[in-house]
Formats: structure tokens, sequence, C-alpha cells
């Protein structure tokens, strides 16, 4: 090898290196470093910063945020947690295999605003909140997968009930409501506006449709 090929070989390794400590291998070309969204969110003309409060909302209040109980589920403070929508997700959007949640998140708000909404609602951030032992979630009210906008408007600690086993918790109880309410917009029984307003304004509505129960007999 020329002295010259081995000296652009010494100026590239540390570049390589550094590529690969932060998981990227030196031959990746689709690496960016602001943003983790999949290199195919483009496609789908959306602005993942958008958003839109639900109803008449106005700034979110000084006062302390409480949160209310519905069917025996937590529900967020209505003033605090209006919920919110990306306008520029639309339906044909959803229903597109390729659109990822990723395309929207992390980018309207920082992990750390999200957060903030601990102190918001008086609640002390869980230890250990992970895996088996997670008791509460920053959740979206509106859900990403609804068009939901990742603001904080949008979002709420979302927590318990203690001594249960991680999938009867709350948000995991939301998460198969959210689950059936994107399927019913993607198939057409149910337009994306009706959705966001139903889980926005009370999602445990929708529990007993969504566990695949209905009709008297299951009052």
């Amino acid at each position: 090898m020329k002295k010259n090929s081995l000296a652009h070989a010494a100026t590239l390794l540390p570049l390589a290196i550094g590529l690969a400590m932060n998981g990227v291998s030196s031959g990746s070309h689709a690496f960016n470093p602001i943003s983790a969204e999949p290199a195919s969110c483009s496609q789908f003309g959306i602005d993942s910063s958008a958003s839109e409060a639900l109803g008449l909302a106005s700034s979110i209040p000084s006062r302390t945020c409480t949160t209310r109980m519905s069917n025996g589920f937590s529900l967020p403070d209505s003033a605090c947690t209006p919920g919110a929508v990306n306008p520029t997700v639309t339906v044909e959007v959803l229903r597109d295999s390729s659109f990822r949640t990723a395309c929207l998140r992390g980018h309207a708000s920082s992990s750390a605003e999200k957060n903030q909404t601990y102190q918001r609602y008086a609640i002390e951030h869980p230890d250990q909140n992970t895996g088996q032992t997670q008791t509460c979630e920053l959740d979206h009210l509106i859900s990403l997968e609804l068009g939901g906008a990742d603001t904080v408007d949008n979002i709420w600690p979302q927590c318990g009930p203690p001594g249960m086993v991680l999938s009867e918790r709350y948000f995991k109880r939301k998460d198969a409501v959210e689950n059936f309410l994107a399927k019913q917009v993607r198939e057409g029984k149910m337009s994306l506006a009706e959705a966001q307003k139903g889980i926005g304004t009370d999602w445990t509505q929708f529990l007993a449709a969504s566990e695949g129960c209905e009709g008297a007999a299951c009052e």
C-alpha cells in the first residue's frame, strides 16, 4: 500500500470508531445525528410538530392538575390535558403500512418538557419505572396511532392501580383501546375525528368493545 493511502486510512480510522460507538457503521449513509425518525417519514408529507388542541382549550392552568375517575379508571385533568391532534396526519397516512409513530415522536416536545407533567400533576416519578415494575406512563391522551400530537397538552402521567400485574395497569388497558380505535379508523368503521374526540373525552367508554365485549351480554 502506498504511503498516502496509509495516511488516508489513518485519518478515517477515528471517524469509523466514533460512528461505531454511536451504533452506526462507517458505511451507513442514512444516519442523521439530529433526528432518529425513519428515513421514510418524508414520504408522508406530515409536519411532526403540528398540533391543534381538542375543543376550545386555552393555556395550561397554573394550578395543580388532578386526575379523575371514570368507570373505575383514571382520566387526566381536562384543563391541563385537553388532548391535541396533529392535523397533518390523515387517514390515508394511518392506513399506510409503512407509517410508524416514530415519525411524530420527539419533535414537538422534548423529554424534559414531557417529564414536567409529573410536577404539574404533583405525582412523584416512580423509581424503577420499567418492565414489570412500571407503574406510570407518560401517556398520549390521543394516541399517536390516532393522529395525536406529541405536545404536552396531549400528555399526562397515567399511574396505577397499585398492587396489580403490569397487564392490568391503567395504561396497558388503554393500549387496547388505542389499538381497537386505530383498527376501526383504518377499516373505515369510524371516522378519525370521531375516534380522536371519543378517546380524548373518555377513553374508558371503549373498553368493553376493545376487549371484544358488546351488547347486553356484557352488562
